[in-house]
């Protein structure tokens, strides 16, 4: 086999994992004119990871700064992504945050959007009642409206940004298991039907990457949650819909719920309206379909439904579910592998990754291309966990 041979079947870059990140990630290497592979081991489209379904919540809202920053970006390059595809992406409904006027979360939430100047409302419980009279205030609750906020089509995100990888010369491969990741220069990739070559690897495989990290050396603290996603039916159907403009909210500190509570209008299900948990039980994600104790997250909810949307019959129509791949800290972890500098990590999207993945993927890709990152990495790297450092090497 001669040299040219070799150079041809050389990729720039392979990326493991074909969710929104990875798929995120392919988009911005094939944009850099890079030779890029995705692959993917099950077939597309497919609802066994955390990318699937057809909606996610898009806010501008977060306690923490630099995640509100990040938005701007992402705001930009969804509306990049649909200009260039000719097709709708999202829907803006505004984000409501649900809380008592004492929650502390609530106040670092506000906080935020005033210090960054993010476009927003304080509802006090009157204002609330005659804005969304359909949401019944237990307590007095006081509300934050993120006007940014709204529903990002996860399904048509996905799909559009496969056709526009291809279209922009990249390979996806789906239905390919990755078996063994060899490093070195190049990088050895072997999947269930055959071997790939590449200067340098994206590993985003969700709630399998300590599978493929484990054999290079490397175990990050994940928790792999598997979620009920539950859809409750309207009494009258449109009732918490999108044309009586009604907004996506997040219930913070409410039901005795120890996590957020959130929602969005009814629009994919006719009739239903998708509220949620934002937590669920340990599992693994090859046992994903084991129907383990869920019981407890949704009498939390059917008790949410019951206190706080009264036009909801209180008990689920539809459960589906989701994993949700958590760190410790909530906070995302992008970075290098600690040995092999030619293998970028991205991983840990605990449960709020989606809005966030235009700049994740323009993230890893600049990982990836040995650029200097656009944002200050920090919050996101591996040594902010103590005793995974190269000692584990």
């Amino acid at each position: 086999m001669g040299i040219m041979a070799t150079q041809k079947d050389l990729c720039d870059v392979i990326v493991i994992g074909a969710g929104i990140q990875g798929c995120f990630t392919a988009y911005h290497l094939a944009k850099h004119r890079k030779r890029v592979l995705l692959l993917e081991q099950f077939f597309l489209p497919h609802s066994r990871g955390s990318s699937h379904g057809q909606s996610r919540i898009i806010r501008r809202a977060y306690p923490e700064d630099f995640y509100t920053q990040m938005m701007d970006e992402c705001y930009q390059m969804w509306a990049q992504l649909e200009h260039e595809a000719g097709t709708q992406l999202h829907r803006q409904t505004g984000l409501l945050l649900l809380g008592m006027k004492e929650n502390q979360e609530l106040k670092t939430f506000q906080a935020t959007l005033s210090r960054l100047g993010v476009k927003h409302q304080c509802l006090s419980s009157e204002e609330l009642k005659q804005r969304f009279p359909n949401i019944r205030l237990a307590r007095g609750e006081m509300g934050l409206l993120d006007m940014s906020g709204g529903v990002l089509y996860a399904a048509k995100a996905l799909r559009v940004l496969q056709d526009a990888i291809r279209r922009l010369g990249g390979k996806v491969c789906d239905g390919e298991k990755v078996m063994e990741i060899k490093p070195g220069l190049p990088i050895v990739v072997k999947t269930t039907s055959k071997s790939y070559k590449a200067k340098s690897l994206v590993i985003t495989a969700g709630p399998w990457m300590n599978w493929l990290l484990r054999p290079l050396g490397i175990e990050l603290p994940l928790q792999t949650l598997r979620i009920n996603v539950c859809y409750w039916r309207e009494k009258v159907p449109g009732s918490y819909g999108v044309a009586q403009a009604f907004p996506c909210f997040l219930g913070l500190g409410l039901s005795q719920a120890p996590h957020h509570i959130y929602g969005m209008p009814s629009g994919e299900y006719p009739g239903l309206m998708k509220v949620c948990y934002h937590h669920g039980n340990n599992a693994d994600p090859e046992e994903r379909d084991c129907p383990a104790a869920f019981t407890q997250d949704v009498q939390l909810l059917s008790r949410f439904v019951r206190d706080h949307l009264p036009d909801l019959e209180p008990k689920p129509a539809i459960m589906e579910h989701c994993m949700y791949t958590n760190t410790p800290d909530g906070h995302f972890i992008l970075d290098r592998h600690p040995k092999y500098d030619n293998i970028v990590i991205g991983a840990g999207f605990s449960g709020h990754g989606f809005k966030l993945s235009p700049v994740v993927g323009k993230i890893l890709s600049e990982l990836a291309m040995k650029l200097t990152p656009s944002y200050d990495l920090t919050p996101f790297r591996i040594s902010r966990f103590p005793g995974l450092g190269k000692a584990h090497l």
